[in-house]
């Protein structure tokens, strides 16, 4: 049996990193709370304690820092989840909370990958040829750069469908979570995709379209992480 202690960690999650983390602190016998913004109607909850939703900026994480006698923060979230990772910045700054922060390595382009590298979302939308048939691969919240472009076909994936209506001319929606390198091959085939739009997160998870894409001589829009 792990020892128990009373150090408490509050895990800012919602990847497999920060799922792999809190299985491994609690198996040393750590008290772990793991907060998840609640993007996905039912996510996958790490083990131990869970919270979901936000702080209320960087005076609410603050609050509850110090409320929930936190000892160390790690912040394991996306690499793009910027404003969660700077209110974590602000709010251990003030409360003398060490932060511990976890970062994966960034996607490398192959010699035989196609790539277009871009600074950020507008970038990628005005990089992509008029006619194209276009995977989005980033999220409901980042679509909105893209909707001007009339002159292309989106096939947008989400995990869960949206409120209301795409505001796209002509657009797709295909539900589903990423998976490997064969079913992502099937299915930019089955949607005739010219072109991957993504964001470089890293980590093996969504690595499946980068590698279909790949396979299948498609060029990619990459957005890289800032820094």
């Amino acid at each position: 049996m792990p020892r128990e202690n009373h150090e408490r960690i509050l895990i800012l999650g919602g990847t497999a990193e920060a799922t792999a983390m809190a299985a491994r602190l609690i198996a040393e016998g750590k008290q772990v709370i793991s907060s998840l913004a609640g993007r996905t109607v039912e996510p996958v909850l790490p083990p131990g304690e869970v919270r979901i939703g936000g702080f209320g900026g960087s005076e609410g994480l603050a609050r509850y820092l110090l409320e929930n006698h936190i000892s160390l923060v790690i912040d394991a979230t996306h690499p793009f989840a910027s404003r969660i990772s700077q209110n974590a910045q602000l709010a251990c700054d003030s409360t003398g909370v060490p932060l511990k922060a976890l970062q994966r390595p960034r996607w490398e382009p192959r010699g035989d990958d196609h790539w277009t590298s871009v600074q950020d979302l507008t970038q990628a939308a005005r990089a992509l040829p008029g006619g194209a048939r276009v995977f989005l691969a980033l999220g409901r919240q980042y679509l909105d750069a893209f909707t001007g472009r009339t002159d292309c076909h989106f096939v947008i994936r989400m995990i869960d469908p949206p409120a209301s209506p795409l505001p796209f001319a002509s657009a797709e929606l295909v539900l589903g979570k990423p998976s490997d390198e064969e079913e992502e091959c099937a299915l930019l085939m089955a949607h005739a995709i010219t072109h991957l739009v993504c964001r470089n997160s890293g980590g093996p998870a969504g690595y499946g379209k980068i590698a279909a894409a790949r396979s299948l001589g498609l060029p990619v829009i990459m957005v890289e992480r800032a820094g």
